[in-house]
């Protein structure tokens, strides 16, 4: 798709057009979207939890599907940062000052990304950061990089680009002008923000604690504070965080020092969910739930 096109197209009625069609359960419509998307990227159902893909009520639910766990095992390392999704490595490495490297010859602010918040930024401020871009083969659940205990959540609202490489190539602040689900934790490394990035065609965002939060979509920036809570929201390392109804990108931000990535991280490699993609350099007294 050309990119002047992505600019006049109506990024929001495309996305709702793609939700009913994804959500239609209408037997021959459903299985005709499955097959296709199916032969189209060989996936292998061997590794979903339900293998036969007719059984899946919505094109949807098939897109969204468990795989067994043990298709997806976790690094083996106790202080190893392992990636939230399938997918390719679109970006990683160090946030200088605050800017945040999107392809060669763009940035954006960690400001910007964060929906303006400045205090927040500040904790990331010369950290590091891995951008994983989901493709439409990929498995589409997200899972925690590291255990950590939820502390806020903001539905940020923006357009609808679509976030491939040829995207990202070529529309500035991409990422920090598509719609986004910004989730802030406590780590043993400090923050971490897990953040949800929106796109042309995807249809849903969800989290495990919260649901649905897009769609609808908003006009305003929406927070949800979870400090208080008489149960805390505490999520394992490599727990599902939440899901795309269709394709997208995760963002991982953490503080200064936190951690080091492997060095053998490239730019379009791809990557488990699950995979090593560096060390804490934390030490293991170091995080205190408040």
């Amino acid at each position: 798709m050309r990119i002047t096109t992505q600019y006049v197209l109506p990024h929001k009625f495309i996305c709702w057009l793609a939700g009913i069609s994804a959500n239609c359960k209408i037997v021959f419509i459903k299985n005709f979207l499955i097959s296709y998307f199916i032969k189209r990227y060989a996936v292998n159902m061997d590794e979903a939890i339900e293998p036969n893909p007719f059984a899946y009520a919505s094109y949807n639910l098939f897109f969204t599907r468990k795989l067994k766990p043990e298709c997806r095992p976790l690094a083996s390392a106790s202080k190893a940062i392992v990636s939230p999704a399938d997918g390719q490595i679109a970006q990683v490495g160090a946030i200088n000052d605050q800017r945040i490297i999107q392809a060669k010859a763009h940035d954006y602010s960690v400001q910007d990304l964060l929906g303006g918040d400045k205090q927040l930024a500040q904790h990331f401020s010369n950290g590091s950061f891995a951008t994983i871009y989901l493709a439409p083969k990929d498995y589409h659940r997200v899972h925690m990089p590291l255990a950590g205990r939820l502390k806020k959540m903001q539905y940020i609202p923006g357009q609808l680009f679509s976030v491939n490489t040829h995207a990202a190539e070529n529309i500035p602040n991409l990422f920090a002008r598509n719609e986004r689900v910004v989730t802030i934790f406590d780590t043993d490394a400090g923050k971490m923000a897990v953040i949800l990035v929106g796109a042309m065609i995807v249809g849903s965002i969800e989290t495990v604690w919260a649901g649905t939060i897009t769609p609808p979509h908003f006009e305003t920036i929406n927070t949800w504070e979870y400090d208080f809570l008489e149960q805390p929201i505490d999520l394992d390392k490599g727990a599902e965080l939440g899901h795309f109804k269709l394709g997208s990108t995760v963002i991982v931000l953490f503080a200064p020092k936190a951690v080091a990535w492997d060095p053998e991280l490239q730019h379009n490699m791809s990557i488990k969910m699950g995979q090593q993609l560096g060390m804490g350099l934390y030490s293991d007294t170091q995080y205190v739930q408040s």
